[in-house]
């Protein structure tokens, strides 16, 4: 049988539509400087036009192009299209001055899409209006997916939507909300802009003003942490917005295909769903166990025990990032259980980064059949999911991705280390980029700036590594992908 020749067309095609866009959201962004009347509206302006003429071009290198998406068309756009994002996301960064140099500026942009939020950056509050708001909705658009964006709002990706939905989705196992995958994206982002819109409400309602309030929304459901002040949400020292960003921090770590039934009334779909029970457990027994650590180890009130606690342990976990106090001060026991908070991540399905529960629970329960079929060699031990056996499949491929990405975690710190970073920093930058989390340890905890260059673009590659969970990326580094193609 023939092989089927790579669609080198569509795949330019469909990025060039999808650069569009990207520029409609940088005129969104110039509109935020005219109302402000600041002098960062021609930024925009013209980084939208750069990015509107590459689509263009893309689009008409494609224009004829043959319908068909296969595997290997669809993993190499959703790897270019998050390059490609970040690349012209930066020109508004590089063209504003506030960056030293395009690897600032770069580092920057897919620290935003990844919706890591680490940052180059020690002073956000010089930033402009149009600056912050871009890079707060970067992390919006990358919070749910480029990708699945574009299947809820582009009719012409018909074809071959399902190998670009699973070839961006997180977590090991996924789910479809109806039989049509362009209606399920859409409904997933009407929950996604609605849980934004209500938010920003009720941060408005405190003592936020409405841009931080929107800003602080945009960031919070991507589960992204970019802030418009240095201090983070400990700017406002405030119990109710503290409050609110933590359920929605929360909210933002479970999976979206729930929170659609738990809308529609099938609570028996939550109640019976695993991974969200062990999401509830690994939240509330971090929470108390934190605060406990808090209240022994750093002498803190009850009261604000609990209150850090809570805040920061779903902050973490659903590397969100956001805090309220510098834990990279905190006693070395308590640093150790938020780096092992750093290891799990939310739900699949949710905008949360890292390994994510159900990885967790599935790798569990695989050596715990291991285990019994020592002592019982003939049992028929099949792993259980949701009350699903899961297919060989899905165990095979949980196993390759925790394997890459502790050869990566692990290469990373070596790295790092040798580049001349203390051992504990190096480990928490490369924890932080490839969970996609934000903040690191020592030196590192707020700003990445003094790394070296070399570190920094790796950084970014593990950012991207992340985000699209492994496979996705190293896929195209393998050389049979690119012969069977």
């Amino acid at each position: 049988m023939a092989r089927v020749p790579f669609n080198y067309r569509i795949t330019f095609k469909i990025l060039g539509f999808l650069l569009f866009i990207e520029a409609f959201f940088m005129l969104v962004t110039a509109g935020i400087g005219y109302l402000y009347h600041e002098n960062d509206l021609h930024i925009f302006l013209r980084s939208a036009l750069y990015t509107f003429a590459a689509g263009l071009l893309l689009a008409a290198v494609g224009w004829r192009a043959r319908s068909d998406i296969g595997k290997h068309e669809s993993f190499v756009i959703v790897t270019l299209v998050w390059v490609l994002f970040s690349l012209f996301g930066s020109i508004p960064f590089h063209l504003s001055g506030s960056f030293s140099c395009y690897t600032d500026a770069f580092f920057e942009s897919m620290s935003g899409f990844s919706t890591t939020g680490s940052s180059i950056l020690k002073d956000v509050e010089t930033l402009s209006h149009p600056i912050l708001f871009w890079r707060s909705i970067i992390q919006w658009l990358g919070g749910l997916g480029i990708i699945l964006l574009s299947l809820a709002i582009m009719p012409m990706i018909k074809f071959g939507s399902f190998q670009l939905f699973t070839a961006e989705f997180t977590g090991p196992v996924y789910e479809k909300l109806r039989p049509r995958l362009t209606e399920t994206a859409k409904l997933m982002w009407f929950i996604y802009f609605g849980l934004t819109l209500a938010e920003t409400v009720l941060l408005a309602i405190g003592p936020m003003d409405w841009f931080d309030a929107v800003c602080h929304s945009f960031t919070t459901m991507a589960s992204g942490g970019f802030s418009t002040r240095n201090a983070s949400i400990g700017y406002w020292n405030s119990l109710y917005i503290e409050t609110v960003i933590t359920v929605f921090m929360f909210l933002a770590g479970t999976s979206f295909i729930l929170m659609f039934w738990m809308l529609t009334g099938h609570f028996e779909k939550v109640k019976g769903n695993e991974e969200f029970r062990w999401y509830l457990i690994v939240v509330l027994g971090g929470s108390l166990l934190l605060a406990v650590l808090l209240f022994l180890l750093q002498d803190e009130a009850p009261g604000q025990a609990v209150r850090d606690g809570v805040f920061h342990v779903v902050a973490i976990v659903t590397t969100t990032g956001f805090t309220t106090s510098e834990f990279s001060g905190w006693n070395h026991c308590i640093q150790f259980l938020l780096v092992l908070l750093m290891c799990t991540g939310g739900m699949s399905g949710s905008t949360s980064g890292n390994i994510k529960i159900g990885r967790i629970i599935l790798s569990f329960k695989t050596c715990l059949n291991e285990m019994k079929r020592d002592i019982h060699p003939n049992a028929v031990l099949p792993v259980m999911f949701n009350n699903k056996a899961m297919p060989q499949s899905v165990i095979t491929s949980l196993f390759g991705f925790l394997f890459f990405y502790l050869v990566l975690l692990i290469l990373s710190t070596g790295l790092f280390f040798s580049l001349g970073l203390e051992m504990d920093e190096s480990l928490g930058v490369a924890l932080t980029s490839i969970g996609n989390i934000g903040p690191g340890l020592g030196d590192y905890f707020t700003s990445f700036a003094t790394l070296p260059a070399f570190a920094k673009w790796w950084m970014t590659f593990l950012m991207l590594v992340g985000r699209l969970e492994i496979y996705t990326v190293l896929l195209l580094f393998s050389k049979d992908f690119w012969v069977r193609a």
